[in-house]
């Protein structure tokens, strides 16, 4: 790439549009930087040196749109780290200027949307983000939102009721208003949060999260899940957590040494929670009736 483009690109901050790198080199020229991976295109007609990541993609949609960017929905979640779905496309409010969705590109019109500033960049206000993102979701996902968006800091539970009062009447606003009950902050993954919801469900004690055991020699170790009474903990595993042999080892020394302290633990995998729910369920309520007494365990007994 010739240096006039360079130092364009550099002076605009990495992004440049068409008009602007035409000034500098020909229409042959930009074609085979594209071709080359020289530039990248990242919306029509705005080009950058590299792949960018999300604030990059909203830099160059600034310049896209001809104003900045507001962020909405997974995107504004992302930004403010409670994004549990793992968002690609750019979700933005509608500029007020003729843009239609693209490829990557969604625009919303959200009416009554609060805003709040976050990276340099007006979004949607964190709880309205956590709520509206919620009423897309399947219920274990809409929680796993709430719990995060909680987990953020960001917003309290206060906030998430204000949310759902301000957006009453909306599809899918009532599955979410029935799980702001159950919405907690100490819940540290997404599936953390589909677990609890299936003992919610099955009429299960709610356990304390993110329990800190006790060893025998001063050690502590934290559980996902722990019912104090009946000495019973829950943790989920994931592949990803097994994936070196240091970790798996960790944890199963952390597993002996709760074991040791007359705790039983409970491990829980993916397909327990999405697949056979009710199994799950009835383990838990097996293991905690060995530790309850019998007047507690009848209570929740699964029917």
């Amino acid at each position: 790439m010739n240096s006039d483009a360079l130092a364009l690109m550099t002076l605009a901050g990495g992004y440049a549009t068409t008009s602007q790198l035409l000034a500098v080199m020909t229409c042959q020229e930009l074609d085979v930087q594209v071709r080359k991976g020289g530039l990248v295109r990242v919306w029509y007609g705005v080009y950058a040196l590299a792949e960018p990541e999300l604030a990059g993609r909203l830099a160059a949609l600034d310049l896209f749109m001809g104003q900045p960017a507001v962020a909405c929905l997974g995107t504004a979640a992302r930004l403010y780290g409670f994004d549990t779905e793992n968002t690609s496309a750019v979700h933005v409010l509608d500029p007020g200027v003729r843009m239609r969705p693209t490829v990557g590109l969604m625009v919303h019109q959200r009416t009554g949307a609060l805003l709040q500033r976050v990276s340099g960049r007006l979004a949607t206000a964190p709880a309205w983000t956590a709520v509206e993102v919620a009423r897309e979701l399947s219920r274990p996902r809409a929680l796993a939102t709430l719990d995060a968006a909680l987990h953020s800091g960001w917003c309290t539970a206060s906030d998430l009721a204000a949310a759902v009062a301000e957006q009453r009447g909306r599809r899918g606003i009532v599955a979410v208003r029935e799980l702001l009950a159950y919405a907690d902050g100490r819940a540290e993954s997404a599936m953390e949060s589909e677990a609890r919801l299936v003992m919610i469900d099955y009429g299960l004690p709610l356990p304390e999260l993110q329990y800190e055991i006790r060893g025998r020699n001063g050690e502590s170790w934290r559980v996902d899940f722990a019912w104090p009474e009946a000495r019973v903990a829950a943790e989920y595993e994931s592949v990803a957590w097994h994936a070196g042999r240091a970790e798996l080892i960790g944890d199963r020394k952390r597993y002996g040494g709760v074991q040791d302290c007359g705790w039983t633990m409970v491990p829980i995998i993916a397909e327990d929670v999405r697949r056979y729910p009710r199994q799950l369920a009835e383990r838990l309520e097996r293991h905690l009736a060995r530790g309850l007494s019998p007047d507690a365990a009848s209570r929740h007994r699964i029917a």
